[in-house]
């Protein structure tokens, strides 16, 4: 089982811009290691694919707020983009996330990508961010 991630808590739900981050994965002996960053540790080009993900949080009906992410890299099924003519599926890298979120009542609710299918970010910028951060050589 592999147990790759990314977590983000945000210590006050819907102020996106400060968060901590932390990045789980084996390291080339199998190892788990964590990496922890914030908001300022963010290199700027990486700092697009955040967005991506800020964006999905963004969509959360009200009153429901993001307190906590945890980001997997899956595969998943899509239509190839080169025929529009003849739809072949693909399968594609994706980042899903899961998503623990708050009421201002204190209630708390965990979504997924059953809940909000703009959970799953199938763009290169979002896949490529979640490996900078997740790759042994990167970090050991």
């Amino acid at each position: 089982m592999d147990n790759t991630q990314i977590q983000i808590q945000f210590p006050s739900p819907g102020e996106w811009d400060k968060f901590t981050m932390t990045a789980v994965f084996p390291d080339k002996d199998g190892f788990v290691q964590s990496r922890r960053y914030t908001q300022d540790d963010i290199p700027a080009d990486q700092a697009p694919a955040l967005q991506s993900v800020v964006a999905a949080l963004v969509g959360l009906a009200e009153p429901w707020q993001a307190s906590q992410v945890w980001a997997r890299m899956r595969h998943v099924t899509a239509l190839a983009p080169d025929e529009p003519f003849d739809p072949a599926e693909v399968e594609i890298e994706a980042v899903e996330l899961t998503v623990e979120a708050v009421n201002s009542q204190g209630g708390r609710r965990m979504f997924t990508t059953q809940d909000y299918p703009q959970f799953t970010i199938t763009s290169l910028a979002a896949v490529e961010f979640f490996k900078h951060f997740t790759k042994t050589q990167n970090n050991d």
